[in-house]
């Protein structure tokens, strides 16, 4: 049940990022060879031929994704479609926005599954306001109280629970960790917290502050709205943190997940429910998206760095050169793919 559960989040996602491509790429007048949802052998095609679309709409046999085949992604590549069909040769902002439109996507499906994950189940506090902070823990010794608002952690902004949880997490130099509070009364004071160490289930040894959210239950169409995009600013943020964070040292490429180790999330996942699959899934949509966004050969971000270059230079970038480029780039995350696999796969033992 879980590698189904795993299947089907991965096919909403990509099938949302290749419809984004899909959509913008109709709407400029590209020439779509075939819209695809899932990969290897086709098990049902079919051409809508009273309107006239050249499309092939398949529905193949592994439920995995999709893919949108558009002509001309780097060059004109087949004598049967008009020049002006090919998305290489659209202006340079169409093809900006077939190429962005995949992201927006991914983004537009994570901010709807947070609306619709509040109003149904409601949510808490999202803000780093303090809702917990147990006697005789490092956090209530410090004299930092309930109803406190964290706003920086060791440098980091942390205007949300995600990001005090990854700064927390992260790798520093000292034991001492310096918060900066704003208290109820509204003054700014700072803190410096060394935690407690503890063991988990799992007999690691872990650190512990003693602060936590709040419990109360925020509801309604309005407030569902609010915590959407609140909450997917916070994730987006968060993203960032890792990115830098991985540049840093302050976070391991060993803390990454592969394939099996979406597997073992989803499965966590699974045991709260429905609203945390939901969850679980806006968040990878997110992920998808801001991954794709980074202007590194192979996504869609490095795609546009080159149609960037091109505004900037006024001269089309070498087709060879930039294909040179993405090969590269994807034989670099195959073999970062493997490497996070091969760890996910230790951790299990």
């Amino acid at each position: 049940m879980t590698l189904v559960i795993l299947i089907l989040i991965l096919g909403i996602l990509i099938f949302a990022h290749e419809l984004g491509h899909f959509i913008f790429a109709k709407l400029y007048g590209v020439y779509v060879h075939e819209f695809a949802l899932g990969m290897g052998p086709k098990i049902f095609s079919f051409k809508r031929k009273k309107k006239k679309d050249p499309t092939l709409y398949s529905l193949r046999l592994f439920p995995i994704g999709g893919f949108c085949a558009m002509a001309g992604e780097v060059e004109e590549d087949s004598k049967d479609v008009k020049p002006n069909e090919f998305m290489c040769n659209k202006t340079k902002f169409q093809r900006f926005m077939i190429l962005i439109s995949g992201v927006m996507f991914n983004f537009i499906l994570a901010i709807v599954l947070l609306f619709m994950q509040s109003l149904i189940w409601g949510h808490t506090e999202q803000k780093a306001i303090v809702g917990s902070a147990p006697d005789d823990y490092p956090i209530s010794e410090a004299g930092i109280e309930i109803g406190d608002k964290i706003i920086k952690l060791n440098g980091h902004k942390v205007n949300s629970w995600d990001k005090l949880i990854i700064a927390l997490n992260l790798k520093y130099d000292s034991d001492t960790y310096e918060f900066v509070v704003e208290k109820k009364d509204g003054t700014i004071k700072k803190y410096d917290i060394t935690p407690v160490i503890e063991k988990n289930a799992d007999g690691k040894d872990i650190k512990v502050f003693g602060i936590g959210a709040g419990d109360k239950i925020y509801k309604g169409f309005f407030e569902s709205i609010s915590y959407a995009f609140f909450k997917f600013d916070s994730i987006m943020s968060s993203m960032v943190i890792i990115i830098g964070a991985l540049f840093t040292g302050s976070i391991g490429l060993s803390s990454l997940a592969g394939p099996v180790g979406m597997y073992t999330i989803v499965g966590d996942s699974a045991k709260y429910g429905i609203q945390s699959l939901m969850y679980l899934t806006a968040y990878l949509s997110i992920n998808l998206g801001f991954i794709n966004a980074i202007p590194f050969p192979a996504f869609d971000g490095g795609r546009i760095l080159f149609i960037l270059i091109e505004a900037i230079t006024k001269k089309k970038v070498n087709t060879n050169i930039e294909g040179i480029f993405h090969t590269i780039g994807f034989i670099l995350l195959m073999l970062l793919m493997l490497f996070i696999t091969v760890m996910d796969i230790i951790k299990l033992f």
